[in-house]
């Protein structure tokens, strides 16, 4: 008989962090793949220790925990990657919107791309554990923004957020049916990958970096602008031309706090003709 592709699942009215809890489930030897929902998370975290905080059923709020020791270590990050071109096909296909409409933003966010902006849908947080040893363990946490009004956004964040309810024109998209749309397209792709088959060709083709000029803010307060030209479905690294004639190079996640749309250069304004008047 085969064994159910999930070994463990609970949902949690209020939790501190649904990442956290599979942490533990699995440090106490829970098989992969374990599964934490939340309606509510008080601690909820991103990268860099950004909070994430959503409304009681807003957003879906889970965690994945995964025994991985038949990946690579340095091919860990393919879980994180996997699990989000699932989210972004289930959610596609539950509120109806194009294919390719949700975009991932390297490192770890789903977008929908508009022109001069990425309105973000949701973020993905993976955290490793004995990756290398005998006992490697992976948590990816995903919050994804779903029957959110845009008029119920925290203004200090409303400009560059959006949900699936807003993407699909006030549509009510229900984050329980969501899960529900998730999990079979998170099975086939984890068990494609425990087969060896990462699907890099989707998670090139819905990369929303590539082709843009982006600004990559760096720890200690330092920033670049580069020409983000593609990503490396070996490493996840992003693959950049700084424009000054030199090869393209790669950027790791660990070595960037955030990636952001360039701002385009403001035009330098022609001189004013003379005025009789001096203004």
């Amino acid at each position: 008989m085969a064994r159910p592709f999930l070994s463990r699942q609970e949902r949690f009215a209020v939790v501190g962090s649904t990442n956290d809890v599979v942490r533990g489930w699995l440090a106490q030897g829970t098989p992969e793949v374990c599964l934490a929902v939340a309606d509510e998370q008080s601690r909820g975290r991103g990268r860099e220790g950004r909070a994430w905080i959503a409304p009681r059923g807003a957003a879906l709020l889970l965690s994945l925990g995964f025994r991985p020791s038949w990946l690579p270590a340095e091919r860990a990050w393919r879980l994180a990657a996997t699990a989000s071109l699932a989210m972004a096909e289930a959610a596609e296909g539950l509120a109806g919107l194009p294919t390719g409409t949700i975009r991932l933003k390297w490192p770890n966010d789903l977008v929908v791309d508009s022109t001069d902006a990425w309105l973000k849908l949701g973020g993905v947080l993976g955290e490793t554990d004995g990756l290398g040893t005998e006992d490697p363990r992976v948590v990816v946490g995903m919050g994804i923004n779903a029957d959110w009004a845009a008029v119920d956004f925290p203004p200090a964040i409303a400009a560059g957020m959006t949900s699936l309810r807003e993407a699909a024109a006030g549509r009510p998209v229900d984050a329980e049916g969501l899960l529900a749309a998730f999990l079979p397209h998170l099975e086939v792709r984890i068990e494609a990958l425990r087969d060896g088959s990462f699907g890099a060709a989707d998670w090139r083709q819905r990369q929303a970096t590539t082709g843009r000029t982006i600004r990559l803010e760096l720890p200690h307060g330092r920033a670049e602008e580069v020409r983000a030209v593609d990503v490396d479905a070996n490493s996840g690294a992003l693959l950049v031309d700084d424009g000054r004639g030199t090869a393209e190079r790669q950027v790791l996640s660990a070595e960037v706090r955030h990636v952001r749309v360039a701002e385009p250069a403001s035009p330098t304004p022609a001189s004013p003709p003379a005025s009789p008047i001096g203004v």
